[in-house]
């Protein structure tokens, strides 16, 4: 194991994480769903700020885990989740981003007791779907999609674990089977170790998706549900040329989003653009009118508020005892 990646691990133990107090671990290891990376809910000593921390995997190369997390810092759009803090060079590896109240996909189920409604799957799709459309636009392929990276809030999803596949090793390595990859959510051009690209990022969506309909990554076609068996079974080509696009997909998973047909006789109006702007002049559009109130089942978003209100009341960890 690197030094610096054994230096957090024992950090972890103790309970701080860069300048952050670790509080809890965010993933239930029973889950059984491989996780890119060790996740832990963190707070500054001043108590002013609580933050999700991420750090490698046991073993996990440092340099290859903090240079996606640096990229990561320019990702945009209201549902990713970029990095805002990265450690110093030299120092223990890890990130931190602002933290909100939010379960893992997994632990979602979980709570849920099964596979997610049809309304919560197709919000959480086509927030994903925007999610790649902005990073694609920036050059960016996710390169880390699965069920551990997606995060469930109650305003909307938050996507994690950028580059995972990158950082697990370089192209042209096998890349199946190594560790905090999920099998099914792997494009399979990448687990033979070509490079990470768009058409990639539509299958571990797909996958993704199927997990949440189904609890599995990869379910028979006919387990599906009916109303998304399509789009999740295209996303699941193992041809990357006949995936959908990204763009394609917004209307697949949001069919009440698109404009109504125009009257016999009536001039067409423009096109409606695949994104419309937040009020932040953001690509968002779609995906917030999807993530309105009763988005997510009720059960979910009772553990998302015993989170908070566990966190709240939690105490920083007493420091070491100084040694002799």
């Amino acid at each position: 194991m690197p030094a610096s990646v054994a230096g957090a691990e024992g950090r972890a133990r103790t309970g701080a994480m860069g300048p952050y107090a670790v509080l809890r671990e965010l993933d239930d290891e029973a889950s059984g769903i491989p996780v890119p990376e060790r996740r832990f809910i963190g707070r500054s000593a001043d108590g002013d700020r609580t933050v999700l921390i991420g750090a490698p995997l046991p073993g996990a190369d440092p340099a290859r885990f903090l240079a996606e997390a640096e990229t990561s810092r320019y990702l945009l759009g209201p549902w990713s989740s970029p990095a805002a803090e990265v450690a110093a060079p030299g120092d223990a590896p890890w990130h931190a981003r602002p933290y909100v109240p939010a379960l893992p996909l997994p632990a979602a189920l979980t709570v849920h007791g099964g596979p997610l409604p049809e309304r919560t799957v197709r919000a959480l799709g086509t927030a994903l779907v925007e999610t790649l459309l902005i990073g694609h636009g920036q050059g960016l392929a996710h390169a880390g999609v699965s069920p551990a990276a997606v995060l469930l809030a109650a305003d909307g999803p938050r996507l994690m674990c950028f580059g995972a596949v990158r950082a697990a090793a370089e192209d042209g390595t096998p890349r199946s089977g190594l560790p905090g990859l999920e099998s099914g959510s792997l494009p399979p051009e990448q687990a033979a170790g070509g490079q990470p690209h768009p058409a990639g990022d539509v299958y571990a969506l797909g996958a993704t998706l199927a997990y949440a309909a189904t609890g599995y990554t990869v379910p028979e076609r006919d387990e599906l549900p009916a109303a998304l068996r399509a789009v999740v079974t295209a996303c699941l080509s193992r041809d990357p040329a006949a995936r959908p696009r990204p763009a394609e997909l917004l209307d697949a998973l949001s069919p009440a989003a698109a404009p109504p047909a125009p009257e016999a006789g009536a001039a067409a109006g423009p096109p409606r653009p695949a994104t419309m702007p937040d009020a932040a002049g953001n690509p968002a559009g779609r995906a917030a009118a999807l993530l309105g109130p009763g988005w997510l089942p009720g059960r979910i978003i009772a553990a998302l508020a015993r989170q908070s209100a566990e966190l709240l009341a939690a105490t920083l960890p007493a420091p070491p005892a100084p040694q002799d």
